[in-house]
């Protein structure tokens, strides 16, 4: 069977560990397509590899299977999961790593903090916390649970093994405090950087619906640097610009640069949206 296998991971690319989590994959459904959705998830970072996810997922056909592999609580007491919706299967540990996943169903709010928190499975959703041996490796690594649980779990639910041979149903899943932009008393949008890409893009929270709220003549505050206006594209003016990306998300782009590295820039950081002298919201 051919079915569409993703692989996001905090591997990298220079050692063995993804090409061995293909080759059990590949050995039990050697007609599994296998695509790399992202290996440079910087190492046990939960809420990256969630938001890059979360921009991929969407725009594969129905019924592929995603393998996440970001996992700092391997070989503990950590549930593994398949988490179904309505477009796609997710196989992962149960750390928070689905939440942009979860997050269009879910109505519950999470928590103002910092920490992790369970929440139920909206009715459109399914899971199972993997328990059933028989689909594992043996012997089971206690330090790689990506090659000897996930990746054969994922192989043997494209081959179209029902959920629920996996393990036991679950109606509740982990999911991280993921941040969202709000309103100051004096009329500012105040947003936060979610990720920042290769290109040292500073990607935040704050989403072109957001921004519609704002008016047409806004300034954009990041650091100690104030931008005037929205760019359409990265090659637009000169330094530091703002533009809405592929994501939906508005961006901080440095044209010919980095404007993580110009400003010095973290994953947390505040972004304010004001108005510009004379503007109207």
């Amino acid at each position: 069977m051919g079915t569409i296998i993703t692989l996001t991971t905090d591997l990298g690319l220079t050692d063995a560990y993804v090409a061995a989590m293909k080759g059990v994959i590949l050995s039990i459904n050697s007609e599994a397509k296998l695509i790399d959705i992202c290996h440079c998830v910087k190492p046990q970072n939960i809420s990256q590899a969630a938001f890059v996810l979360g921009t991929a997922y969407q725009f594969f056909p129905p019924k592929t299977i995603h393998v996440v592999v970001v996992d700092p609580g391997v070989g503990t007491e950590r549930r593994a999961i398949v988490l179904r919706t309505p477009l796609a299967d997710f196989v992962a540990p149960d750390n928070g790593v689905l939440s942009y996943v979860i997050r269009p169903f879910s109505h519950q709010p999470t928590a103002d903090n910092t920490n992790q928190q369970q929440i139920e499975l909206a009715p459109e959703l399914e899971a199972v916390a993997i328990t059933k041996p028989q689909f594992w490796r043996s012997p089971v690594s206690p330090t790689f649970h990506g090659r000897d649980i996930f990746a054969p779990v994922a192989a043997q639910l494209s081959l179209g093994f029902p959920l629920t041979d996996f393990g036991d149903i679950i109606n509740s899943v982990t999911v991280l405090p993921l941040p969202h932009p709000h309103w100051t008393p004096d009329g500012k949008l105040v947003g936060h950087i979610l990720h920042i890409d290769s290109f040292g893009n500073l990607i935040t929270d704050i989403k072109s619906d957001d921004l519609s709220q704002t008016g047409q003549s806004i300034t954009i505050e990041v650091g100690n640097q104030l931008i005037t206006g929205l760019s359409r594209t990265y090659a637009e003016g000169k330094g530091l610009l703002a533009l809405v990306g592929s994501s939906g998300h508005l961006e901080i782009s440095l044209k010919d640069g980095s404007a993580c590295a110009r400003l010095d820039a973290e994953v947390g950081d505040e972004v304010r949206i004001g108005q510009q002298p004379g503007g109207n919201r």
